[in-house]
């Protein structure tokens, strides 16, 4: 007995200083190391690691299409409400009256499918990525085909959309959504169709304006006006009941439909430009529709021309361009080479969309420099740009926009056809290109920095560091009371309140670890 006590002493001599150390090695660590050495502790433990990011603050998510943001059950929902039918060979959603419920009827009313497992789980697949398999149709081809499927119900719930898309937004910790959203219904569309196109184009915008463009204008800023309210009504904002999406900021961006005539898009770009100057809701544009089929890929460097005039017109307004959502083998070379760096310079995008073929750009490692030096932000889509392009892994520019010094924010882009959000974008990331803490941690807050939001950013420098601007110096960024300077100046400047508020909570998600 007397021998085992003597051993055991020494053995706890041994351990103890050890054990000293570890401990004090703990407490030397701050909120944010701890947390950087908590997710590699994770990093193989796929359970442990999507809890982690679960509920990682991720400050803004830049590239998200209305529309896409859906998921298929919430529009199933939407058109049983409005009582309409799905052509049960397509999947299309149709105008009433419907069939009968009747099994194998041609045009059902949608509310069917809450009793035929058959009919709703095909809906689901047809309108978005589940279950899909590579066979008779690409990625890329089904993928784009569910807009045309779901599209009546998105028309007629936008409010419900919106509701739905910001608390799921809300549920993932994000603080700011700008949604790209065709707001006017068509009414733009409709009134260019009147008109005969030139390439003329103060003569094109003084015949737009002169025809009733500004009314346009007006109208969709109080229809968007009643759906912003109806949404938050939805989401039961302002009681004891309101739910996650009442805690997200919302803006829109102006969505352009590129694939259209001549005149129909110099009418929604000049449209975009004029909501963007007169309604803080809408705070910037962008072109949509696949860069890849004729009329846009055709129509590329006319489109430039166009925004690149209208830019001179009104140059205080944001402007982001898809670009580079292309990958080999799906167009010419040629069409490789230019769309990003034409989007930047001609385009005067301040942030690209996808940005997937920069390798393929003409002198890309200028293109690269070119872009951390104008500091053109590119809104990363890994989920999207797996699917519809096959583009992933290794073959991804991500880590290359990152060694170079291009400021990257992830983002979801469709995320309800998708089947993802932002959780699993992150989450991507880290597994796929082993992303630190900081990294991540970064990407929240040049989402941020990059967004339209109104007034003067928190930082002054995010180049190396994030470095807090002179008002706020002597503060800790996100502390519960800031200094009287630093308080004014956040008073008087919405997107630092957004960084200070994005600070404050990356303190409460570190002091868990």
């Amino acid at each position: 007995m007397l021998t085992l006590r003597v051993v055991l002493r020494r053995c706890l001599l041994i351990l103890l200083p050890g054990a000293f150390v570890l401990s004090s090695f703990s407490a030397a660590q701050n909120p944010e190391q701890r947390a950087a050495h908590y997710l590699e502790s994770v990093r193989k433990q796929p359970p442990l690691l999507l809890a982690f990011v679960r509920d990682l603050p991720k400050g803004g998510d830049l590239h998200n299409h209305l529309d896409g943001a859906i998921y298929a059950e919430d529009f199933i929902d939407f058109a049983a409400a409005g009582e309409l039918c799905v052509d049960r060979t397509s999947s299309r959603l149709l105008a009433p009256p419907c069939d009968s419920c009747e099994n194998y009827t041609a045009k059902p009313a949608v509310r069917c499918a809450y009793g035929d497992h058959v009919l709703y789980n095909q809906m689901i697949d047809a309108w978005s990525m589940r279950n899909w398999r590579p066979g008779d149709e690409s990625g890329h081809d089904h993928f784009f085909a569910t807009f045309d499927k779901f599209g009546l119900a998105s028309y007629t719930h936008t409010a419900e959309g919106i509701a739905a898309a910001t608390n799921r937004a809300g549920k993932d910790h994000l603080q700011y959504v700008e949604f790209m959203h065709t707001a006017d219904g068509g009414a733009a569309a409709q009134l260019a169709a009147k008109i005969e196109w030139t390439p003329d184009y103060a003569k094109m915008r003084d015949t737009l304006l002169g025809g009733g463009l500004k009314d346009v204008a007006a109208e969709t800023s109080k229809r968007l006006a009643f759906d912003d309210t109806r949404a938050k009504e939805i989401l039961k904002c302002g009681t004891a009941d309101a739910g996650p999406g009442c805690a997200v900021t919302v803006r829109y961006l102006y969505q352009v439909l590129r694939g259209l005539p001549h005149q129909v898009v110099f009418a929604q770009i000049l449209l975009g430009f004029e909501l963007a100057s007169t309604d803080p809701r809408f705070v910037g544009l962008n072109l949509v529709m696949p860069e890849d089929w004729y009329v846009p890929l055709h129509d590329f460097n006319e489109h430039m021309a166009m925004i690149d005039y209208l830019h001179g017109v009104y140059p205080k307004v944001h402007i982001t361009l898809h670009a580079g959502e292309l990958a080999m083998g799906l167009v010419p070379p040629e069409d490789l080479a230019f769309h990003i760096r034409a989007s930047v310079e001609r385009g005067h995008a301040e942030r690209i969309g996808h940005g997937v073929d920069a390798m393929n750009e003409t002198d890309p490692i200028g293109l690269l420099h070119e872009m951390a030096e104008r500091n053109v932000l590119v809104e990363i889509a890994l989920t999207s740009n797996d699917m519809i392009l096959g583009i992933s892994g290794d073959d991804h520019p991500l880590p290359i926009y990152m060694k170079y010094g291009v400021p990257v924010a992830l983002a979801t882009d469709d995320e309800g056809v998708s089947r993802s959000d932002m959780t699993q974008e992150y989450l991507r990331a880290v597994e796929s290109y082993r992303l630190s803490y900081a990294d991540l941690k970064r990407m929240a807050r040049q989402s941020l920095e990059h967004s339209f939001l109104p007034g003067q950013s928190l930082w002054a420098d995010t180049k190396l560091i994030f470095r807090a601007a002179s008002a706020c110096a002597v503060d800790q960024p996100g502390a519960e009371k800031p200094s009287a300077g630093c308080e004014q100046f956040l008073a008087a400047n919405e997107r630092a309140r957004m960084q200070w508020k994005l600070e404050a909570e990356f303190t409460k998600f570190e002091k868990k670890y």
